[in-house]
């Protein structure tokens, strides 16, 4: 089937030169002298075929298309069948193609007759109209050949615009960013809030752990759990005391180990060899003594009588047990105050064992060797505190973990009191192992007068603020503690109160010389409920009761006398 715009279609020819930028087929227009070559017709002047149109009653010479010849016209509508009568058709009544007096006009470009119509001058070639889509009616033409067009017949396409994309795929761009950025804004003021929080409970908890612990600056270090005030005797502390034995040089030094579980808080204290002690039959000695002659049980009662401690246990620790704790515990660094020569070395002008200096490292016979090492003229109490900075050393370097601590006390393989167990010993040693390594550790010396008495201004710092400071009160059926101090002048006036006091009942505690005389005596007492016992000591002392009052008891008393001058020994 032929196109509607073949060659041959119409009057004029047209043949294909390519397509449009939309893709439509794009046509021109054949010279007339090209179609005349390539016109044949085998079969012109036959007398075949039938033409309905030609004149005379004539038959037409058959027309056969064979390509290039104009395609036979057809009329889709229905006509009446044309008899041939042998005259010329009349008119038709009423044409809209006709031109005058001219035949009918064909829309193929033909006459009725078949015959072809003389060209048109205008040879400029034109694009015939393109098929419109499948269904679109096709408007009539206009005489002059072209066809009539209405806007209908085209359909406006908004060609695609570029750039529309471009556009939108920047907005999209700038709107992501945009979104990116709040998200980032937000994302930053949550972790600055988050950050402010950690911070903010930091500090909280910080200041409350100090509180707590009694080390916030401006407030007390007795200060207990809920922020009440504790009184240094009802605070909880846990003490045991320790005796250094030179098993070598002889000679013992002793200190208590002090846990105060109230304040979080360790102390060593350490105790002179001349501090006096009251011996069961009520006589004074030494702490020295005591501990030679009287053993563990006897000492810690003395102690605890003498300071109003509560001591559970007593570890006595010799010499080659020290060093073998200080080689287990890996060594000990502390400043050294002196040169110790070595013990083992007679010859003069030897390498010391230990060298004066800061962050010093001994092991265990340089430990040993320090901390009984006391100079030609130096005090007891010089080597009391090397014997004190050995001790906090060891605490040091001891494991806080209880069960390696008692691993620790095992490997020693030493017999202990019965009272003090290799577990008990071992808790206590890595809870004050824990305080030393934390700062919470102090080593204090207990002041002791030079006759071995305890002064109430120089101990209560010791004996009040670490120890408690005030004395046990004394069980049912206890005698009364009488702490005596003699201000009369008479030195021996002392001894023959003791001997007046024992006898009576009472155990007598030596206060020490006064540094002054005073004319009157005084029977002094803390407690309401010991003010008749001060009564029953000035009767047995030979004073009267004007001389009871209440005042300051010297420590591990319940009563306290000075004697004046107007005591009289002869009257007692």
């Amino acid at each position: 089937m032929n196109d509607r715009y073949d060659a041959g279609y119409g009057s004029d020819q047209y043949e294909l030169v390519g397509y449009d930028e939309y893709g439509q087929p794009v046509y021109r227009q054949i010279p007339a002298q090209q179609q005349q070559q390539q016109t044949y017709d085998p079969y012109a002047g036959q007398g075949y075929g039938y033409d309905p149109y030609a004149g005379g009653g004539q038959q037409a010479a058959p027309s056969y298309d064979t390509g290039q010849q104009a395609a036979p016209s057809y009329d889709t509508g229905q006509q009446a069948p044309v008899h041939d009568t042998g005259r010329q058709p009349a008119t038709p009544a009423h044409d809209p193609y006709a031109t005058g007096g001219q035949r009918a006009y064909d829309p193929y470009g033909q006459a009725a007759a078949g015959g072809r119509q003389a060209r048109v001058a205008e040879q400029t070639a034109h694009i015939p109209q393109q098929p419109g889509p499948v269904g679109e009616a096709t408007g009539p033409r206009q005489p002059g050949g072209e066809p009539d067009h209405h806007t209908e017949q085209f359909a406006f396409v908004e060609e695609p615009d570029g750039d529309s994309e471009d556009v939108i795929d920047w907005l999209n761009f700038t709107e992501n960013r945009t979104e990116r950025r709040e998200e980032a804004k937000r994302r930053a003021r949550s972790r600055m809030v988050a950050l402010v929080v950690v911070l903010a409970l930091v500090a909280v908890g910080g200041v409350g752990y100090l509180w707590y612990a009694g080390k916030l600056p401006g407030v007390s270090s007795s200060g207990a759990k809920g922020g009440t005030t504790t009184s240094a005797a009802a605070q909880k502390r846990d003490v045991i005391v320790v005796h250094l034995h030179n098993t070598s040089g002889g000679g013992t030094s002793t200190a208590l180990l002090v846990d105060n579980t109230t304040t979080k808080q360790g102390s060593t204290v350490l105790l002179p060899n001349s501090l006096a002690l009251t011996d069961d039959d009520g006589t004074t000695t030494t702490l020295a003594k005591s501990v030679d002659g009287d053993g563990s049980s006897g000492t810690r009662d003395q102690l605890d009588t003498v300071l109003g401690t509560n001591i559970e246990g007593t570890w006595r620790l010799d010499t080659p047990y020290l060093q073998n704790l200080v080689e287990l515990v890996g060594n000990i660094d502390i400043d050294t105050n002196a040169d110790v020569p070595d013990p083992d070395t007679k010859k003069k002008g030897a390498e010391p064992l230990v060298n004066k200096g800061k962050d010093q490292t001994l092991g265990g016979k340089a430990a040993v060797a320090y901390a009984t090492y006391r100079a030609s003229g130096e005090a007891q109490n010089a080597q009391l505190e090397r014997f004190g900075q050995v001790m906090q050393g060891v605490l040091r370097k001891m494991s806080s973990d209880a069960s390696a601590a008692t691993t620790t006390v095992q490997t020693l393989a030493q017999i202990l009191d019965p009272s003090l167990t290799d577990k008990d010993l071992g808790t206590f040693l890595a809870k004050l192992a824990d305080l030393a390594k934390g700062g919470d550790y102090k080593t204090a010396l207990l002041p002791v007068q030079s006759d071995g008495t305890l002064s109430a201004d120089t101990s209560s710092s010791v004996v009040k603020d670490i120890l408690g400071g005030t004395a046990k009160s004394p069980s049912a059926g206890s005698a009364v503690r009488v702490s005596v101090q003699n201000a009369t002048g008479v030195k021996d006036d002392t001894e023959k109160a003791r001997v007046v006091l024992v006898n009576g009942g009472y155990t007598f505690l030596e206060g020490g010389t006064a540094s002054g005389t005073q004319a009157t005596s005084k029977v002094l007492y803390s407690d309401a409920s010991d003010k008749e016992n001060a009564t029953e000591v000035a009767k047995t002392l030979g004073l009267g009761t004007g001389a009871v009052q209440k005042g300051t008891v010297g420590s591990g008393a319940d009563v306290s006398v000075v004697l004046g001058q107007d005591y009289k020994p002869s009257s007692s």
